[in-house]
């Protein structure tokens, strides 16, 4: 499995592995266990990089929204807080779980943490 195909599955919320099962029990609480497959997640250790991606992703989009704003229309404070503050907001609830679920799955793919198992059982190097 390629690492775009299993970022892929983590982006959509679901299991690197099998791609049906849902990786999130609660909005941003992994399953300990896939309900398809049964590949376990309980070692994900995602900690705070999916809110930093998160925050350079609708960092750069606010941005350029903000030149754009200013530059067409040089709208008044008040314009760019009804319209920028929600929009920032919406964008990084919408963001959050999506970048966790493919931070798990890059976790997955690449064996770190207590995935090293799994990932040597995908590449059929078990050791006794």
């Amino acid at each position: 499995m390629s690492l775009l195909q299993s970022l892929a599955r983590g982006f959509r919320c679901r299991c690197p592995s099998c791609g049906e099962g849902q990786t999130f029990r609660a909005f941003l609480k992994v399953r300990d266990r896939c309900e398809a497959c049964g590949e376990e997640f309980y070692h994900h250790n995602a900690d705070d990089l999916p809110a930093y991606i998160v925050v350079f992703m609708v960092g750069h989009v606010m941005l350029s929204v903000t030149l754009w704003m200013e530059l067409a229309y040089q709208p008044s404070y008040w314009i760019y807080a009804a319209t920028l503050l929600p929009m920032a907001a919406l964008m990084s609830f919408g963001f959050i779980q999506p970048v966790k679920g493919a931070v798990v799955a890059l976790q997955w793919h690449m064996g770190l943490d207590g995935f090293a198992s799994a990932r040597a059982r995908r590449l059929g190097k078990v050791s006794s």
